[in-house]
């Protein structure tokens, strides 16, 4: 067991890097760090937020951090020489969800604004802005075989076909929670987790919630 002290208020996103020995956190102190998993110390740090940070990814294949806070931008850092290489403005509130990916578009944000925003991570700038949720969209997930998208607001669950963004279909089921986080599999099973403690099971292809389980909530 081992534990990594260095943040002052609570922590909300990780990411561990899967090219290089790095992990990454960042949360309600403005903070993002990175840590040496050799050496599990901090070696970098990444200043810019002027709030607290709920979302990060990292690029699968160019050596960038994407995150999101409550400025209302998502920003892009050199994680080599701790350099802001993109502030992405757009949003209107808090960002509370992000992808990266290696084909355009490689930036994906989601918003308690209610939209999904497309981002040219070469120019740094908005390629598409998606308007389907009436609600905060604080998760989305990448199918890991098919150029497809689903993102997740207490309104509903959408899918979505890449690269242009094109609505594809409603899950046939409302969770009645605010769904924090989702993932799919290669089997076409996705799963949604709410604030109440239910996580649900999807068929990604029909859209059929086939399984409901409940965790017991725990306090805080």
């Amino acid at each position: 067991k081992l534990t990594l002290t260095g943040h002052i208020e609570q922590i909300r996103s990780l990411a561990v890097s899967q090219r290089h020995p790095y992990m990454f956190s960042a949360g309600d102190d403005n903070m993002i760090k990175c840590w040496d998993l050799e050496t599990n110390r901090v070696v970098r740090h990444y200043h810019g937020h002027l709030s607290g940070i709920y979302t990060m990814s990292l690029h699968p294949t160019v050596d960038v951090l994407v995150t999101g806070g409550r400025d209302s931008v998502a920003r892009v850092w050199d994680i080599r020489t701790s350099r802001q290489v993109h502030v992405l403005e757009g949003h209107n509130n808090t960002v509370c969800s992000c992808l990266t990916q290696a084909v355009d578009p490689q930036v994906i944000t989601g918003s308690h604004d209610s939209t999904i925003k497309m981002w040219d991570l070469v120019a740094g700038k908005c390629s598409q802005t998606l308007t389907f949720h009436k609600k905060s969209v604080r998760a989305m997930a990448m199918h890991p075989t098919e150029f497809a998208l689903a993102s997740a607001s207490a309104d509903n669950i959408k899918k979505y076909k890449l690269p242009e963004g094109d609505f594809m279909h409603n899950m046939l089921s409302q969770q009645r929670s605010i769904v924090n986080c989702m993932a799919i599999n290669e089997d076409n099973v996705m799963v949604t987790c709410g604030d109440n403690g239910t996580y649900w099971f999807w068929d990604w292809n029909s859209g059929h919630c086939y399984q409901q389980e409940t965790a017991t909530v725990q306090p805080g």
